[in-house]
C-alpha cells in the first residue's frame, strides 16, 4: 500500500487526526485502485496549515467588511443587525414571530417565561404564497401576509392585544435600524414589484394599516443566523456565536462597537451578520479550488459567488460527490468504467446520500442501496470507495467549516483582549444535525485551531422563530432600560435645579 493509502487507514474522525487504528471499510480494496482513488482525493484534504491560511484570510476580509470605506469591496459584507446584546434572562412576555423565507410563511405566538427561562411556542401556522402573488405587486404580497396575521391573531383568541413582532425576511436586505431593512433584492423565485429598495418593515406596518382591523407592537428585523443566536441565548447567557450549516452556511457573532465603523458609537457591542458564504468571491480561495468545486461554480445559478458556501453547504456538496464519481469512473477506478444517466445528470446525488453512505454501522448497505437506486453495477469495493469519497468531501467541509468558526472566536479573544475566550455557539442546519460525523470533526478543528478558546456547541430549537421573539424581546428590555436610565438622570436634574433655586 502507498504512504498515501496508509494514511486513510483510519477508522473514526478523531482517528483521522490521530492516524493510529486500522479502517475496516478499506478492507478488500485493490492497493494499486486505493492509491489512485487518493490522488484525486488528496485536493480535499487540508492540513491545519492550510486551514490557518485560511483563517487568516478569513480574518483580514472580515476587518475589510467592518470598514467604513473599505465594505463596498468586501467579499464578505459584515453587515450590521443593529442587535445590541443578547438575552440576559430577563426577558418575559408574548410575541409574534413571522417567518418568510419561501413560497410558504410561517406566522408564531411565542411566549417567554422568565421563570423557567424558556422560550415556548404556543402556536404557529403556516400560510402558502401562491405563484402568481410571487409575481405580482408588493401590495398584493403585503395584504396577504397581513390577512394571515390576522386569522392567526383570531385563531389564538389574541385579537386586540397589540404584541411586538419578530420578522425573519430570508432576503438580501440593508438593514439601518433593527425595524428597517431595505430589500436589495429578491431571490427564490420571487419577483413582486414596488419592494426593491424599499423598506420591508414599512411595507408590512403599511398593509396591517389598510386593514384597519387590528395592530402590532415594535417589529425587529432578524436575520435567521441571527435568531439562532439568540434562540440558544435564552438557554446560555455566554452564546455569542450563531452558524448556520444547511441549505448555505453563514454565521454572526457579537463584535465590540468600536470595530463597527460603518455605525456610529463606540460603546457596548453589537451582532454582525458576516455573510460568510462569500468568502473567496475575490479569488482569496483559488489556491484549494479542486477542479470539482470549479465546475460545480461553472453550473450553478450565481457562478462567481458564494465561493465558501459551494464548498461547505448542503445544496452543493451532493453535486461535488457526483462530478468526483463520474471523474473515477471515466478512469475505471469504479463501476468497472459503466456510469448511468441518473449519475451523468446533475443533482442526482442527493447530498442526503452522504449522510446515509457515512452511517457508523448501516453505512454500506446504504451506499448499495443509493448504488443500486442510480443504476450502477456495483461491487464491495465500489461501495467502499464512495464511502471513502464521502467521507473526503464531507470532513474537508466540516474542517473549513471549523477554520471560520475559530476566526471569529480568535478574533472576538484578541479584540476583547482576553487570555482566554469562554463562549458558545448556536447551530442550525440539516448537515450539522443530521451528517453522523460532521459536528465531532468541526468541533475537534475548532479545538486545535483556537487551542486559547473554550467552545460549547449548543443546537438551536427554531431560530427563526423563537429567535426572532428573542430579538425583539431583548429590544423591548434595552428600551426600557434606556428610558428608566434617562428618567433617573432627568430627575437627578430637576433636584440639582431645585437645590441651586433653594
Amino acid at each position: 500500500m502507498s504512504s498515501r493509502a496508509a494514511n486513510v487507514t483510519q477508522v473514526s474522525k478523531k482517528a483521522k487526526m490521530s492516524g493510529d487504528i486500522a479502517n475496516p471499510h478499506l478492507d478488500g480494496i485493490p492497493p494499486d485502485t486505493l492509491s489512485k482513488v487518493e490522488e484525486h482525493l488528496d485536493s480535499f484534504r487540508l492540513s491545519l496549515d492550510s486551514l490557518r491560511d485560511v483563517s487568516a484570510r478569513l480574518r483580514k476580509d472580515m476587518i475589510r467588511g467592518l470598514g467604513k470605506h473599505s465594505h463596498h469591496r468586501a467579499p464578505v459584507k459584515m453587515l450590521p443587525t443593529f442587535v445590541r446584546a443578547t438575552p440576559d434572562g430577563t426577558e418575559k412576555g408574548d410575541f409574534l414571530a413571522l417567518d418568510l423565507g419561501g413560497t410558504n410563511f410561517r406566522v408564531l405566538h411565542v411566549r417567554v417565561v422568565e421563570e423557567q427561562q424558556k422560550v415556548l411556542k404556543m402556536d404557529s401556522q403556516i400560510c402558502a404564497i401562491p405563484q402568481e402573488m410571487m409575481l405580482g405587486t408588493g401590495d398584493q404580497l403585503f395584504n396577504h401576509i397581513a390577512g394571515c396575521l390576522n386569522d392567526f391573531l383570531v385563531s389564538q383568541d389574541l385579537k386586540g392585544e397589540t404584541l411586538p413582532l419578530g420578522f425573519t425576511f430570508s432576503f438580501p436586505c440593508e438593514q439601518k435600524e433593527i425595524d428597517k431593512s431595505i430589500l436589495i433584492r429578491w431571490t427564490k423565485g420571487f419577483n413582486c414589484s414596488g419592494v426593491e429598495g424599499e423598506d420591508v418593515v414599512k411595507l408590512l406596518k403599511e398593509a396591517i394599516h389598510r386593514r384597519g382591523d387590528f395592530d402590532i407592537g415594535s417589529v425587529a428585523m432578524v436575520n435567521d443566523t441571527v435568531g439562532t443566536m439568540m434562540s440558544c441565548g435564552y438557554r446560555d447567557q455566554s452564546c455569542e456565536i450563531g452558524m448556520i450549516i444547511g441549505t448555505g452556511t453563514n454565521a454572526c457573532y457579537m463584535e465590540e462597537m468600536k470595530n463597527v465603523k460603518r455605525v456610529e458609537g463606540e460603546d457596548g457591542r453589537m451582532c454582525i451578520n458576516t455573510e460568510w458564504g462569500g468568502f473567496g468571491d475575490d479569488g482569496s480561495l483559488r489556491g484549494i479550488l479542486t477542479e470539482f468545486d470549479v465546475e460545480v461554480d461553472k453550473t450553478s445559478i450565481n457562478p462567481g459567488v458564494h465561493t465558501f458556501e459551494k464548498m461547505i453547504s448542503g445544496m452543493y456538496l451532493g453535486e461535488i460527490v457526483r462530478l468526483l464519481l463520474v471523474k473515477l469512473t471515466e478512469e475505471k477506478l469504479l463501476f468497472k468504467g459503466q456510469t448511468s444517466e441518473a449519475l451523468r445528470t446533475m443533482g442526482k446525488f442527493e447530498t442526503k446520500y452522504i449522510s446515509e453512505i457515512e452511517e457508523p454501522d448501516s453505512g454500506l448497505d446504504n451506499a448499495q442501496k443509493i448504488l443500486t437506486k442510480l443504476g450502477l453495477q456495483w461491487d464491495q469495493v465500489d461501495a467502499r470507495l464512495v464511502r471513502l469519497v464521502c467521507d473526503a468531501i464531507s470532513s474537508r467541509s466540516a474542517r473549513l467549516c471549523a477554520a471560520a468558526l475559530a476566526t471569529l472566536a480568535n478574533h472576538m479573544r484578541v479584540t476583547r483582549k482576553l487570555g482566554r475566550l469562554k463562549t458558545t455557539v448556536g447551530v442550525d442546519g440539516t448537515v450539522y444535525r443530521k451528517h453522523p460525523n460532521f459536528s465531532e470533526e468541526l468541533q475537534e478543528t475548532v479545538r486545535l485551531l483556537a487551542p486559547e478558546c473554550d467552545i460549547t456547541f449548543l443546537v438551536s430549537e427554531d431560530g427563526s422563530g423563537k429567535g426572532a421573539a428573542m430579538v425583539t424581546a431583548v429590544a423591548q428590555r434595552l428600551a426600557l432600560q434606556s428610558r428608566l436610565l434617562e428618567d433617573s438622570d432627568g430627575e437627578g436634574d430637576d433636584e440639582e435645579e431645585d437645590d441651586e433655586g433653594f
